[in-house]
């Protein structure tokens, strides 16, 4: 298997990328292999710095980077030979079985689409994150960033690659909520009301109506569906809760699990082939967890899968 890495994408890229990369190197599996996109010289010249031998990787040399701040469209159009863009195209061809960057979201967003493309049937991908719950268990919150204004249609199908990625790790039957600022019918804006109804219709999803966000670590529910731009903001006020928690000296296992670096990235759900997505900010222990989650989603064939319940979700 030939995973890809965007060596270049990230606040803290190419250093934390490469280390990252370094530490997954001897859990992904003998044969497996790392491959890096970016400059050449910088990479060779930073595994020299630690004393590591540039021939346990596989590079990509690309003579472009998709600066963090850039237009989205604008770089695709502009930085075809991106490190980005160039992994995007390995991964269409067949000659990578993942990527993972940590760079521009909204030109990892714009690359998958436009040259990966969406798995038949979906209109838009998304992002989720996995929460810990008071039970033991865990919840899953999506969309996190990648759609701020989801129309209901959309929102809906957010629903189901949310239960579809739960039922992969076991959830039997899993139970799909709204977010919102009540539990009682009819609460919400005009865009959660409608998708209320198009959810309560939908014989894909285990609905079971709005819930607000105190229930998240309740255990009760297991997909909290949301448009990109309310999930993302909580998503930063939990990141948020937990650095001052890490700052005021306090540990604890169920707050460490808000740790973003502890799954290092989140699969892009809908995109026809593996594609995480990690935090402009990672650490060398993120990118090592992006590459690991990466392998993962490759393993248990979660591409293939959403593949299967969207072939059957268009046939009805």
């Amino acid at each position: 298997m030939k995973l890809g890495l965007d060596i270049m994408g990230g606040d803290h890229a190419p250093q934390n990328a490469i280390e990252g990369a370094i530490l997954a190197l001897p859990e992904i599996g003998k044969d497996d292999v790392l491959v890096l996109t970016g400059d050449e010289g910088i990479i060779k010249e930073e595994l020299s710095k630690r004393n590591v031998d540039v021939n346990l990787f596989s590079i990509v040399h690309t003579e472009q980077v998709v600066e963090m701040e850039e237009k989205p469209v604008k770089a695709l159009k502009e930085k075809p030979n991106s490190s980005l863009f160039i992994g995007f195209r390995m991964l269409r061809e067949g000659t990578l079985d993942g990527f993972a960057s940590a760079g521009n979201s909204g030109a990892v967003l714009a690359g998958a689409v436009s040259i990966v493309k969406c798995i038949p049937g979906v209109m838009r991908p998304c992002i989720g994150t996995v929460l810990p719950t008071e039970n033991n268990d865990y919840a899953m919150l999506l969309d996190i960033g990648t759609t701020p204004d989801a129309k209901p249609d959309i929102l809906v199908q957010f629903a189901i690659l949310g239960s579809a990625y739960m039922e992969i790790f076991g959830k039997r039957n899993p139970s799909v909520c709204l977010l919102n600022v009540g539990t009682e019918d009819g609460k919400g804006n005009q865009q959660v009301q409608t998708t209320f109804n198009l959810m309560k219709e939908s014989s894909h999803v285990n609905f079971v109506g709005n819930r607000e966000p105190r229930d998240f670590f309740k255990g009760e529910v297991d997909v909290f569906v949301a448009d990109g731009f309310v999930g993302n903001i909580v998503l930063k006020e939990l990141e948020t809760f937990y650095y001052l928690l890490k700052k005021r000296g306090i540990s604890d296992p169920f707050f460490d699990a808000l740790n973003y670096e502890i799954y290092g990235g989140t699969p892009l759900l809908g995109i026809n082939a593996p594609v995480v997505l990690g935090h402009g900010i990672s650490s060398s222990l993120a990118f090592k967890n992006m590459i690991l989650q990466m392998k993962n989603v490759h393993d248990k064939g979660i591409v293939d899968k959403l593949r299967n319940i969207f072939y059957e979700y268009n046939e009805l």
